[in-house]
């Protein structure tokens, strides 16, 4: 699986509650959840988890990553690397503990993992690689016209019509260039912002959304402390300098944070795209001179799903793409 997400691993007896990470085909629990799952004191799993990679069990690149984890701790937000391992290591760990609970665990993953391949978890990616490929195809078009244009004398009607698909493009296909070559930049921005979203003003209006869409009881709980930190990196600054100076930089940031952070059990996608466009509003820059969106319904859609399966070092570019379809040439 290229996305991932994070379903809830609860205890028969009730008594063990685990937020567990399905990410590339298997689950991800870190090192301090297995001692939460097996019950067993941490020192005890350390020595297990180094018995199975010395005796070459199983190899620790495919079993173990390090997965950030953000925090606030007072007035610093802090972002460690935490070893996790993933479920062919948690099966190895259990056997050696001889725990009923691993065995709980590992029914329940499988059983987990089994759904999210029936349910065609991969379809996402599947669609946006489609409608990338189609707007590909309609640059590709677009320089056939122009061909056209270059070879034939046209009538007027038929010039005007060529044209017309042009003009109307133009700006999607010239994003689509620089981004192929690597020179999108953000420009045509607007000023600093002029309304400041709170953690608790955004907390708010998800308990609104909850009441009107949120179709489960787990819509809008939070898992930990990242989705204060989203709203509260957005206004980060240095030397008292904004690194997000402009609303469409905070506004793309904040988009990208809430959407990869998971900070949500349950939607955790409509909830970015929603503060997204409260962000947009509240700043008044939703909506163009003319009252018509800046960001289609279709277009929120696959930016939104684009960055959720996006790797972690295409931020940049991520939110270079963001800007430019919210920034003042739309």
């Amino acid at each position: 699986m290229s996305n991932s997400s994070i379903e809830i691993f609860t205890s028969k007896d009730g008594q063990t509650e685990i937020q567990v990470r399905f990410d590339n085909e298997t689950v991800w629990i870190n090192q301090y959840q297995l001692e939460d799952l097996f019950q067993t004191e941490r020192s005890a799993i350390s020595k297990h988890i180094s018995n199975i990679y010395r005796s070459k069990e199983l190899a620790k690149d495919s079993t173990c990553a390090k997965i950030a984890q953000v925090q606030i701790e007072g007035n610093r937000t802090i972002k460690r690397q935490i070893n996790s391992y993933n479920l062919d290591l948690i099966i190895a760990v259990g056997y050696r503990v001889n725990s009923k609970r691993g065995t709980e665990f590992r029914i329940w993953a499988n059983r987990i993992l089994k759904q999210y391949l029936i349910n065609g978890f991969v379809i996402n990616e599947s669609r946006l690689k489609q409608q990338y490929e189609q707007l590909k195809q309609l640059q590709k078009t677009v320089k056939i016209l122009g061909d056209i244009i270059n070879q034939k004398n046209l009538s007027s009607t038929e010039s005007i019509e060529l044209l017309k698909i042009i003009s109307d493009y133009s700006y999607a296909l010239d994003i689509l260039d620089r981004y192929d070559y690597q020179t999108l930049e953000i420009n045509n921005i607007s000023a600093n912002t002029i309304y400041q979203l709170s953690y608790d003003e955004a907390i708010y209006q998800i308990s609104i959304v909850k009441k009107a869409y949120g179709n489960s009881e787990l819509f809008g709980r939070e898992k930990d402390k990242s989705f204060r930190s989203s709203i509260s990196t957005i206004y980060q600054t240095f030397d008292g300098i904004d690194l997000y100076p402009s609303i469409e930089e905070k506004a793309a940031n904040l988009l990208y944070l809430i959407t990869k952070n998971h900070s949500f059990t349950d939607g955790n996608k409509r909830i970015a795209a929603f503060i997204f466009l409260y962000f947009l509003d509240k700043n008044k820059i939703l909506f163009d001179q003319s009252g018509n969106k800046r960001i289609r319904d279709n277009t929120l859609v696959a930016l939104t799903l684009m960055i959720a399966v996006s790797k972690t070092e295409e931020k940049d570019t991520m939110i270079k793409v963001v800007v430019s379809l919210i920034n003042k040439n739309n």
